[in-house]
């Protein structure tokens, strides 16, 4: 439960909530879905990019510690959990695995208690992505992961809230810097290079709603793994990373989020 006196601000939609709609949750309030029912008026495939970001993170994760052997993970941007979460696959691979969650959104933090089970190490911590030295310096990242040994640094679906004001990739820049050569960087972004009308008008809605969010074209995301070694495929829309199936992908245009894996050298 969550504590009564924090404000949860359900008068307006918050991303980590909307995200959850789109999933088919049911942890939102009616300003969440009323911003993701108009952003299917704008975008009828709103619900393709939250789905396609969950299979990649699984799959980046379970290539992290299967195929690199990391086994301790900085999840930033982690929203409201839907089994299986990062430490459900790394542990799966690593049993005695180390993840910190990291959220500032305070109903993520109510429902954080699903993300604190495993047989490894799992700590939550309210941070904001905007304070990376904050997250770096907590009590919980420092106690739980040892920046002496490689990380996977998960960045999912979250820079694209932070506008260029806020200088994205000197917080992505700050995060690496704190972390030992060999570890990695999974990032996925939104996009309008398929269909920039539907983004545009989705942007405008949370605008209204006093969100920013700032979708990039792909060679401003493929600026976030500057100094990186990717890993192939390398940057593409999702579902052509290490696709698991032989299923036929949605379209491009419907997925419009690009998202890769780099290491640090």
């Amino acid at each position: 439960m969550h504590d009564a006196g924090v404000d949860l601000h359900t008068d307006r939609p918050h991303p980590a909530r909307v995200y959850n709609y789109l999933l088919g949750g049911d942890v939102y309030f009616d300003a969440d879905r009323d911003a993701a029912e108009q952003g299917m008026k704008s975008n009828p495939h709103s619900r393709v990019p939250p789905r396609e970001n969950r299979a990649f993170l699984r799959r980046a994760v379970r290539f992290l510690a299967a195929e690199r052997g990391i086994d301790q993970f900085l999840d930033i941007g982690t929203g409201i959990p839907s089994p299986p979460n990062v430490h459900h696959v790394a542990q799966s691979v690593h049993p005695g695995a180390r993840v910190v969650y990291v959220d500032h959104d305070p109903i993520v933090l109510a429902h954080a208690e699903g993300l604190l089970d495993g047989t490894g190490v799992t700590r939550f911590l309210k941070a904001d992505l905007l304070e990376p030295r904050a997250i770096l310096e907590s009590p919980e990242v420092r106690e739980t992961l040892d920046l002496d040994r490689p990380v996977g640094l998960l960045l999912i679906a979250v820079l694209h809230f932070a506008g260029d004001d806020q200088d994205p990739y000197a917080l992505v820049a700050e995060l690496l810097a704190a972390l030992p050569p060999g570890s990695y960087l999974a990032l996925s972004h939104l996009t309008g290079d398929f269909a920039p009308e539907a983004w545009a008008a989705v942007t405008e809605i949370y605008r209204r709603q006093g969100v920013t969010m700032r979708v990039r074209a792909k060679p401003e995301i493929a600026r976030f793994f500057a100094g990186l070694e990717l890993v192939e495929p390398g940057l593409q829309v999702l579902p052509h990373w290490h696709p698991e199936t032989d299923e036929p992908p949605p379209p491009d245009g419907a997925v419009s989020v690009y998202g890769a894996v780099a290491r640090k050298p």
